[in-house]
């Protein structure tokens, strides 16, 4: 019974190595030896020098790994012939394993990068971070809750680090060269966001970006608030200075507390309640050609039309009137349930 358990193990064993990769059946196997070797290296100094077992193990373990240090005891020829032996075969199969190993973890990184790479050219509309310090992360963070697909490209490694430990697409190098934005997939990206800790850096990739991309959105970071016109004339759309907008919201809070409390509660991304979102209206989506007062949208709804984009020049009308009307291609700036804006997303403002 013991002997067809143990045929049945090895069986099994054998079976798992043949499905196994060849490089990491090739180091599994060449680790077996080495363990083996231990085993024969310990009982040969065992049973040739009379040591103790530990002794054995210590003397095979300074031979393998050629530390050097000097004999537990004088060895007889006989254990000299042993640990030339040991120390030809042993040396030589660690360093095959090393070798192999620092192989597969080179071949794995490249797999890894050319599946990044596969992903990133399978998008299309999405954005594009350049820099992945604090205001970075922070917009990485809210584009993925709100799923929408980006890429963030930087330069430095621990950066890089973070983006493979958190499993976010990303391009390594600087982003004020064609090939690296190329590379993130800039011909077909909706927007370009500049978030790099200087200014000058953010206006090249800023003129380089617009000249591989006329029609891209780029909103860019400023630190400086008069270099604004240096991003606009480079070709920004819109620039913004994250420290002006923290002062901003901090002047906010102290003069009109109510009001930002009501603001915060509306605009905060984590927020499971009130949302402000755009929706655009599709030429054959059942609002189109409607007024508000038409389509009966609050109560019908249950949610508040704040602002209307025209489709064709752009004006926005703040607070509508009922008479106001839903043209196709408009876009509705809307308060109101998460679940509802969805809803009117996928269900009304569409075919």
């Amino acid at each position: 019974m013991a002997l067809r358990i143990l045929g049945d193990s090895w069986e099994a064993f054998l079976s798992w190595l043949a499905r196994m990769d060849p490089s990491r059946r090739e180091i599994m196997l060449a680790s077996f030896a080495l363990v083996v070797l231990f085993v024969v290296g310990t009982t040969g100094y065992a049973l040739l020098e009379g040591w103790s077992w530990m002794e054995g193990l210590y003397m095979t373990f300074i031979t393998l790994s050629t530390i050097g240090f000097q004999e537990v005891h004088t060895l007889s020829d006989a254990g000299r012939l042993f640990t030339l032996g040991l120390g030809i075969t042993g040396i030589g199969l660690l360093t095959f394993v090393v070798a192999r190993s620092a192989q597969l973890l080179l071949a794995s990184e490249r797999l890894r990068e050319r599946r990044i790479m596969k992903k990133i050219n399978d998008l299309s509309d999405h954005y594009i971070i350049c820099g992945y310090g604090r205001v970075g992360q922070r917009l990485a963070e809210d584009l993925d809750a709100a799923g929408h697909p980006f890429v963030v490209v930087d330069v430095a490694e621990d950066e890089i680090a973070e983006l493979r430990k958190n499993n976010i697409l990303h391009v390594q190098g600087n982003a004020e060269e064609d090939a690296v934005l190329k590379k993130a997939g800039i011909d077909r990206a909706q927007c370009l966001i500049p978030t790099l800790p200087e200014d000058s850096s953010n206006v090249f990739v800023t003129l380089t970006a617009r000249e591989m991309n006329p029609e891209l959105f780029i909103l860019a970071r400023t630190v400086d608030h008069s270099n604004q016109s240096k991003l606009l004339h480079a070709g920004a759309d819109k620039v913004i200075a994250p420290s002006e907008v923290g002062a901003d919201r901090m002047a906010q809070v102290v003069l009109r507390p109510n009001v930002d409390q009501f603001m915060e509660r509306v605009l905060h991304v984590k927020s499971l309640s009130l949302q402000i979102e755009e929706v655009k209206v599709h030429s054959s989506a059942p609002l189109a050609g409607q007024s508000l007062a038409e389509s009966n949208f609050r109560q019908q709804f249950d949610a508040v039309v704040i602002g209307i984009i025209d489709a064709d020049t752009g004006e926005m009308t703040f607070n509508p009137t009922p008479s106001a009307r839903i043209d196709a291609g408009d876009i509705l700036i809307v308060l109101g349930d998460s679940d509802i804006i969805q809803a009117l997303r996928e269900k009304v403002c569409t075919p």
